[in-house]
């Protein structure tokens, strides 16, 4: 088999890259996007290609000889961005930490490198791949060297041999050249002859053969081309010369230098964690630091003959890491495969009968509990009558108060993530979707080795994240809000909330009905039946058959986003009937067949997943039904609340924080006017419209309300002039108007703004009040936009975030008081500000109490929490 050498031009690829992908920054502002991608490709071509010598050419910032002969040579590029210049370093490393060569010379371009490499090994008997994103490198194609130009950005590779150019273009690589002279090259200010163009150049070059032969047949071509050609002659032959590769360089290269060596791990693993590259991380093989590495593993299987051992030693170490491999299944059936539980260097393992036997140890408080993902554990516990206590660390929240900005927070990425060493991810393992493995398929001793990987893994990384996480000042959130929250998220879970399915059976059938209709009058509009979910198709129907003013055109075509359909709605009858078509159906798909589908058939409620380490801001999502996103503004959304019930003889309670990020920016921000405005308990929009309008507070009509609460809310995100005109419908002027007389009668509302966005700047992140940090690299973007957005978050974040910890104390506050008094009731939903209760009818007016009380005093502020609360049978009956 023949040896392969990949030469990659490293200027152009790295080009490619930074001008492909978005703007990438890690937590301390330094641009990664170029690095980013350059890197992957680097991946692609050792998994696809498998190379013996891989070397990779760059330029210097030295002039070359063409310079010296053409002073026009390049001279009308702009220079390297500041934001792409400050990667080139750190990407050497990290080509360096990959174990390829780099090849640079002063004089020479990394071309002539390339061209020079490639032609000495093609010579012997090696096999040459060039990865480039210049076509001048066409030249250098040959029976042995393939040209691998990019295309699409990055993503895509265009392979060239000597018989693929000749089958695009005609010519050979050399005419290549030939063709560069006649037609020159705007990307290298190489002039060539004025008016010849690629189609003339190919036609010149397939009748005669090269640039010489053009101009010794010169007198068989039309007058005016023969004018052209001889007009410019030294400037074609100068353009030829600027544009050939130079495959002669004076320069000796041992073949061994450039083979490729093994990775510096060590040194990989530290460069994707200070670029923040997590997924990257996953791709990496490693070996833990020789200092971790565990004594070889003792599997004890435990049954009741060896069952007092095991708790001697369990009460004797006061900690365990614990994880249990399930059967996928019923959330309220039990369906624990086997439990594994780590002491010291050994690895316990009980099999579900048995998994009771030790319901003592896993409920005693005294024995703290470790793991990864424990809530999971929590809720396959519970079928067991069993309820986890203790619970003291758990690394996928550890991490998530690190870094909330992380996409990743697999134990495989983690371990690489910290130098906790290499262990298979939780999919690699098991497998994903068709390929996904059967718990009796796997041997039982790979499935006793990867979890024992698993649990030491956790005792590393639990470690290791301590110290940070008290160096961070965060000890108080991860212990007394974070952590207890697993066991109230886990119930939550477990314990679910009703439906009705009669209800949404209705639904369904009003919903076909609405949208049959509204299909009926589209088509009526439009003249013709289409298919109104197809973009191409509905911007045919808007833009080219009825003649609507095109908003905005993307790479496929018209836009017909909601935005575009906002800007249009008074152009046309059928804009409406279009957005009121895709409110039904999304309802219809999301929401109305999508719950049916996933109602458990044993309790007859939803079972939603209660997400604690998603969102950046702290604040809890749900999945498998977002419960989150009903979109309740909308009448066809608040009718879905209706499907959501009290189980018989019990009642919904719901409290709902009444403006709450309000209240937390008064707080913040220390000013007099908006506290006073909450303190004598006027409605927080009439106060605003009172002072930014400068009208009697009886005087203040429901538009100026209406006007203030957009004022209000949109301080709180950062919203600028140009954000708010658009949300008000006013010009932008006015709205510019509106925030300075906002911020004239609430001086330290703007003070704080300009006060996080400093310290944002200053530090790259911002904290809410109880300590949660979120990094800001945007903020330090030189992109107006980016840096806008930084801006944005910086200002919202501090506000947000901070009553996202609200609502998880008073969650926490409630479900500990409910336990605490032996009630029945339970909480069993938390929608962005909102808390639900499901309490026994005789227990309505004590849940209220409890709510009320809870969350009105979860925190201390300068001015007052206040909760709404209402009761009913349904979701939509509290509202």
């Amino acid at each position: 088999m023949r040896e392969l050498l990949v030469i990659i031009d490293g200027n152009s690829l790295v080009n490619r890259a930074f001008y492909a992908l978005p703007e990438l920054m890690n937590k301390k502002g330094q641009h990664t996007n170029a690095i980013y991608g350059f890197t992957n490709i680097l991946f692609r071509i050792l998994e696809e290609y498998n190379p013996t010598y891989l070397t990779i050419a760059f330029d210097l910032k030295a002039p070359t000889f063409r310079h010296k002969e053409y002073e026009g040579y390049k001279s009308h590029r702009k220079g390297m961005p500041n934001e792409l210049r400050e990667q080139i370093e750190p990407l050497k490393k990290t080509i360096d930490a990959f174990g390829i060569s780099r090849l640079e010379l002063e004089g020479y371009e990394a071309d002539d490198i390339i061209g020079t490499v490639a032609k000495v090994y093609e010579k012997q008997n090696i096999d040459v791949y060039i990865i480039t994103g210049d076509k001048d490198a066409l030249q250098l194609a040959s029976d042995t060297t393939k040209i691998l130009l990019t295309k699409k950005g990055i993503s895509e590779l265009d392979i060239y041999d000597e018989k693929a150019l000749k089958d695009q273009y005609g010519i050979t690589p050399l005419q290549f050249i030939d063709l560069k002279g006649l037609m020159g090259d705007k990307s290298d200010n190489i002039p060539g002859v004025p008016g010849i163009g690629e189609k003339t150049g190919l036609k010149l070059l397939l009748d005669y053969g090269s640039l010489e032969d053009v101009y010794e047949n010169r007198d068989s071509l039309s007058a005016g081309l023969k004018k052209k050609l001889e007009e410019n002659y030294d400037q074609a032959f100068l353009s030829k010369r600027l544009a050939t590769i130079v495959t002669d360089m004076p320069i000796e290269i041992d073949l061994n230098e450039l083979r490729l060596r093994e990775k510096n791990i060590e040194e990989l693993c530290a460069l994707f964690n200070e670029f923040e590259f997590n997924t990257l991380l996953s791709k990496i093989k490693t070996t833990p630091n020789p200092e971790i590495i565990s004594r070889e593993m003792k599997l004890i299987k435990v049954d009741k003959d060896n069952l007092e051992a095991f708790k001697i030693s369990a009460n004797k170490s006061k900690e365990i890491f614990i994880k249990a491999s399930a059967h996928k299944g019923n959330i309220r059936h039990r369906k624990i495969s086997s439990l594994f539980i780590k002491i010291d260097d050994k690895l316990y393992l009980f099999k579900e009968d048995d998994v009771i036997l030790i319901k003592d140890i896993l409920e005693d408080e005294g024995i703290k509990k470790s793991g990864f993902d424990l809530k999971q554990d929590y809720i396959l516990l519970l079928p067991y009558e069993i309820e986890l206590d203790g619970i003291y660390f758990d690394v996928e929240i550890g991490e998530y108060l690190i870094d909330s900005s992380g996409t990743n927070n697999d134990l495989s990425i983690l371990s690489k993530k910290y130098g906790a060493g290499d262990i298979k991810s939780k999919e690699d393992f098991f497998g994903k979707g068709k390929s996904e493995k059967n718990l009796m398929e796997i041997p039982e001793q790979e499935l006793f080795l990867y979890y024992w990987d698993v649990l030491e893994t956790t005792e590393r990384l639990k470690d290791i994240m301590m110290p940070l996480i008290k160096e961070n000042e965060m000890e108080n959130l991860f212990f007394e809000i974070e952590i207890p929250l697993i066991k109230v998220l886990g119930d939550m879970e477990y314990h679910g909330i009703m439906v009705r399915k009669d209800v949404l059976d209705n639904l369904k059938e009003k919903f076909s009905i609405e949208i049959s209709l509204l299909e009926k009058d589209i088509y009526s509009y439009s003249g013709e039946e289409f298919n109104i979910n197809s973009p191409k198709q509905l911007g045919h129907i808007l833009f080219d058959k009825l003649e609507l003013p095109v908003i905005k055109k993307t790479k496929t075509g018209y836009s017909t986003n909601a935005e575009v359909l906002e800007a249009l709605k008074e152009k046309h009858p059928i804009i409406g009937k279009i957005t009121l078509y895709r409110q039904y159906t999304k309802l219809q798909s999301t929401y109305v067949e999508g719950l049916s589908k996933i109602i458990n058939p044993d309790t007859g409620r939803i079972h939603s997943s209660f997400n604690q380490t998603i969102t950046t801001t702290g604040r809890i999502s749900s999945t498998d039904p977002n419960l989150q996103n009903i979109p309740v503004r909308l009448e066809l959304g608040r009718e879905l609340r209706k499907v959501f019930v009290s189980k018989e003889e019990s009642i919904l309670v719901d409290a709902d924080y009444s403006q709450i990020e309000l209240r937390v920016l008064a707080h913040i921000s220390d000013d007099k006017n908006l506290i006073e405005a909450f303190s004598k308990n006027i409605d927080i929009h009439t106060a605003t419209a009172s002072e930014v309008f400068n009208v009697a507070i009886e005087d203040v009509t429901k538009e100026l309300r209406s006007a203030a609460k957009a004022v209000n809310f949109g301080i709180v995100y950062g919203i600028s002039d140009f954000g708010l005109s658009n949300n008000l419908g006013i010009p932008v002027k006015i709205a510019k108007e509106y925030i300075e007389s906002y911020f004239a009668k609430y001086p330290n509302v703007k003070k704080y703004m300009e006060d996080v966005v400093k310290d944002g700047e200053t530090k790259g992140y911002v904290s809410t009040l109880l300590g949660r940090r979120r990094y800001i690299p945007e903020i330090s973007s030189k992109n107006f936009v980016v840096k806008s957005l930084g801006k944005r978050l910086a200002m919202n974040t501090p506000i947000q975030g901070t009553a996202a910890d609200i609502i998880k104390i008073a969650m926490l506050k409630v479900w500990q008081r409910i336990r605490k008094e032996k009630l029945e009731s339970r909480l069993i939903l938390q929608v962005h500000d909102e808390l639900i209760v499901e309490a026994p009818e005789n227990e309505k007016e004590i849940a209220i109490k409890i709510l009320k009380e809870e969350m009105e005093n979860a925190v201390k502020l300068n001015v007052q929490l206040k909760a709404d609360i209402e009761s009913g049978k349904s979701w939509f009956d509290t509202k």
